[in-house]
């Protein structure tokens, strides 16, 4: 697309270099990927439009870090971050995609799920939360629910696995250990998943096969490198949402109103905070 011409070289010129990018590199381009989704987010509240982007993939795999990239810049009432926690009893009784529809776009919006109704697919498969003919019947009927209550009805959907070799996890886990402020990251389902990376391969290997249809295919997103994962994500969502430019009509800003006879410039009240730093 024209308008990503100069991201497109410059994006070139990151993956034609050899090793990692380096982080002046990724901040750089970051900036201008973010000044796109910005873009966006225009485009998708002047034209009505719907999105629901799905998050998956190993533990450590950089999910919650790559949507912190695309919410940073971004308004939060547009881009959405859905990372809905354990079902209640409430909704373990409800039809199982219910609590995820509650969530779905309305005209104007961007969800992110940090997560998705493919919990079913990994974790409660492998954790044994759910029964075989819950399983089966997902892996059956969620591709049909995509293409009828997404696709079908106008929003676009996208669906990003990201992956990450067992080493590499294995290295993550040990660093969120080792750094205090990791430390919420980490819970024994987290760590499970060491024990049983086979399990989980073949667990997402049967879900991708199933699942990836031609109205809403997987996009596999290697995470060994996290900046150039990061960066390749972000420039794929927006080279395939077919949005435009809006001009945009910015406020101009006004004089100030005259100072009043005897105004304080202070607020007067309330407790200053010390000055640490």
């Amino acid at each position: 697309m024209a308008k990503h011409k100069d991201n497109k070289e410059r994006g070139t010129d990151i993956a034609a270099a050899s090793g990692k990018v380096s982080r002046k590199e990724f901040e750089k381009e970051l900036a201008r990927l973010q000044v796109e989704l910005t873009r966006l987010q225009t485009w998708v509240k002047a034209e009505g439009a719907r999105v629901i982007v799905v998050f998956e993939g190993r533990d450590t795999a950089g999910k919650g870090g790559v949507i912190s990239r695309i919410t940073a810049r971004t308004s939060p009432r547009v881009f959405r971050h859905v990372a809905l926690p354990t079902p209640s009893d409430r909704e373990k009784t409800q039809v199982y995609i219910q609590r995820y529809i509650a969530h779905f776009p309305a005209a104007g919006e961007i969800i992110l799920f940090d997560r998705s109704w493919y919990n079913r697919a990994g974790v409660e498969r492998v954790m044994g939360f759910c029964t075989d003919r819950q399983y089966e019947r997902f892996l059956a009927v969620i591709p049909m629910v995509e293409r009828e209550m997404i696709v079908e009805n106008g929003i676009i959907l996208r669906k990003y696995f990201l992956d990450v070799s067992q080493d590499e996890q294995r290295r993550r886990f040990e660093a969120r250990i080792n750094d205090p402020v990791k430390h919420w990251k980490l819970s024994p389902m987290d760590t499970e998943s060491v024990r049983r990376w086979w399990d989980y391969t073949a667990a997402y290997q049967r879900m991708i096969e199933a699942t990836d249809t031609p109205e809403s295919p997987w996009h596999i997103v290697p995470a060994d490198d996290k900046r150039r994962a990061r960066l390749n994500l972000i420039r794929h969502l927006l080279d395939s949402i077919p949005y435009k430019r809006v001009a945009e009509e910015l406020p101009k800003i006004p004089k100030t109103q005259p100072r009043p006879k005897g105004a304080s410039e202070g607020l007067g009240a309330g407790q200053r905070v010390p000055n640490h730093y």
